[in-house]
């Protein structure tokens, strides 16, 4: 796919690992094949978004390993712009495995000794970021390393381009952090952003947040916060009010990436000046395709078929059944 020319929409920054999912939805103790992947919160938005047209850059390290290229490949392949990305000499990328069991999957990472635990502030500098309408980050970037956590911050404290829309993922992992080191930290980044995306599980862990109200109480600077609750539907709380579009029924292979593909609608919508109902729409309209698949990343319809069911009814949208794919 040929990258986009033209002025940079969206950057984001953070971690791209090999990710290996069983071909088929069974536990991987019983899987006879592995697919090989890329994965990563920050590059899975950016993936999306190149595949629907926007000019977006991943910026990050990864080994000058193999899998270092595989990723290179794979983002390049789906028109992402990646020319901040640094190969680190010597350094290894990151790998993880999904483990998929009746209703939820199991993930292991081996990311000790990855490349992206180097990423520092200095990142921000780089010219190559400038112009962006969007920097997109998450709360993974934040947990990897002391550096890294240490770019999250700048990131939302500094505002080396201040017109620039910053938009926060809190993508809390319980297994990178425990919930009393990382609620203060994730809470002062997301109040600090202009938009914020957090599924209100994670709240209620870091939190203790019961209700979409509860989330907007801990985070009131934001422009946006969109609170996502999983198969009920996804709130955006805004200058607005409060604006709810229910999910679409889905049949669910595996639930991992369909956050990051989430932000990614939500994000195009934004870029394409959509009102906040039709915003909410495209989140989820992409989440589904992420959740239809074992990899993080599933395969969109067409442009012209998305745009169209912004559009449709609120009945019709409340009928929405896409268990049978699109």
């Amino acid at each position: 796919m040929n990258r986009p020319d033209g002025p940079l929409d969206v950057v984001t920054i953070g971690e791209t690992m090999v990710m290996f999912a069983p071909v088929e939805p069974v536990p991987l103790a019983q899987a006879p094949r592995l697919a090989m992947y890329a994965g990563g919160a920050e590059s899975n938005v950016a993936t999306y978004l190149a595949e629907l047209g926007h000019h977006v850059r991943w910026a990050g390290r990864l080994g000058d390993d193999p899998f270092g290229g595989l990723i290179l490949r794979a983002l390049e392949d789906a028109g992402v712009d990646t020319r901040a990305v640094v190969r680190v000499p010597g350094g290894r990328t990151g790998v993880y495995v999904k483990d998929t069991h009746a209703g939820s999957t199991a993930v292991y990472y081996y990311r000790d000794r990855s490349a992206a635990r180097g990423l520092t502030p200095d990142v921000l500098g780089d010219p190559l970021l400038d112009g962006a309408r969007i920097l997109h980050l998450s709360g993974i970037t934040a947990a990897i390393s002391d550096s890294s956590r240490a770019m999250v911050l700048a990131g939302v404290r500094e505002r080396p381009d201040p017109s620039r829309l910053v938009s926060f993922d809190v993508n809390y992992r319980p297994g990178l952090w425990p919930a009393e080191t990382a609620a203060p930290l994730l809470a002062e980044v997301a109040d600090r952003s202009d938009l914020v995306f957090v599924g209100l599980d994670e709240a209620r862990v870091l939190w203790g947040c019961r209700t979409p109200a509860d989330v907007r109480a801990v985070l009131p600077n934001p422009g946006t916060v969109v609170v996502k609750d999983g198969e009920v539907g996804a709130y955006a709380l805004g200058s607005g009010g409060e604006v709810f579009v229910p999910s679409p029924r889905v049949r669910v292979v595996e639930p991992v990436g369909a956050g990051d593909a989430f932000a990614a609608g939500y994000l195009a919508a934004v870029l394409d000046g959509d009102a906040e109902e039709a915003r909410l729409r495209f989140g989820h309209l992409l989440a589904a395709a992420a959740l239809s698949v074992t990899s993080d990343h599933g395969s969109l319809p067409a442009r012209a078929w998305l745009r169209r069911h912004l559009e449709i009814s609120a009945d019709d949208w409340a009928r929405l059944d896409l268990s049978d794919g699109w």
